[in-house]
């Protein structure tokens, strides 16, 4: 079930992370859970123009879209620690407003089964830079030579896979794009990024960056900022 943006908690606050939280959350937690979120899927459709691209050269980043199921970690944190993590979180992923703050709920897999509400963030498909169902051979392209205030999104592309991995979750469309972006890169894994190959993959596919349907333009996406201060 999803619910509206919350406001600030007087109890624990859980949070699903389903992306780049898995492995580096940024907040004090008391308890981590393998969980899963019924209704949406975790997918490579989203531009990212901040963290891993530009709105010259867009990277792509995860979202929760629409349909199937996800597997990720649901973190508690105490409620004294709430109001500031869900502060913190706005300031992380709403650079741009592509998201919505929702209340789900998820089911805790791992230890006692048993459902809880939980903040996520989940993909505003109005927002340009949602980017739907790209072909998987694009979105290989976008994350071969994206590159943000973050890093290189094939950095997050590998991560992801491997902290999936250490769930023992398999993301097969996940696995195909790294394996469309490069053999060599896909065998390699986590390293794989730091290898001499993969450096000069990167580097000639920053030379030919793929086109995209339509253009990023700033004044659009300042539409959605608001939702860095949602009450």
């Amino acid at each position: 079930m999803l619910h509206g943006a919350m406001t600030e908690p007087d109890h624990d606050l859980w949070v699903f992370g389903y992306g780049s939280l898995m492995w580096r959350p940024g907040f004090a937690y008391e308890e981590a859970r393998h969980a899963r979120l019924t209704g949406f899927r975790r997918c490579f459709c989203i531009y990212s123009v901040y963290h891993r691209g530009t709105p010259e050269r867009p990277g792509m980043v995860l979202g929760l879209d629409r349909g199937g199921a996800c597997e990720g970690i649901a973190y508690r944190v105490a409620a004294a620690n709430a109001a500031d993590t869900v502060r913190y979180l706005r300031a992380r992923e709403q650079v741009n407003g592509v998201y919505r703050e929702a209340h789900v709920e998820i089911e805790l897999i791992e230890g006692p089964r048993r459902e809880v509400a939980a903040l996520t963030y989940i993909v505003e498909r109005a927002h340009p830079s949602y980017a739907g169902r790209l072909p998987l051979a694009l979105q290989g392209r976008l994350i071969r030579a994206g590159r943000g205030r973050s890093g290189n999104n094939l950095d997050y592309l590998i991560s992801t896979l491997r902290h999936l991995r250490e769930l023992g979750i398999r993301e097969r469309e996940l696995e195909r794009v790294l394996a469309l972006i490069g053999p060599h890169t896909a065998r390699c894994g986590a390293a794989g990024h730091a290898s001499p190959y993969v450096a000069g993959l990167l580097r000639a596919a920053r030379s030919r960056p793929p086109a995209i349907r339509r253009k990023l333009r700033p004044a659009e996406l300042r539409r959605f900022l608001h939702r860095l201060h949602l009450q």
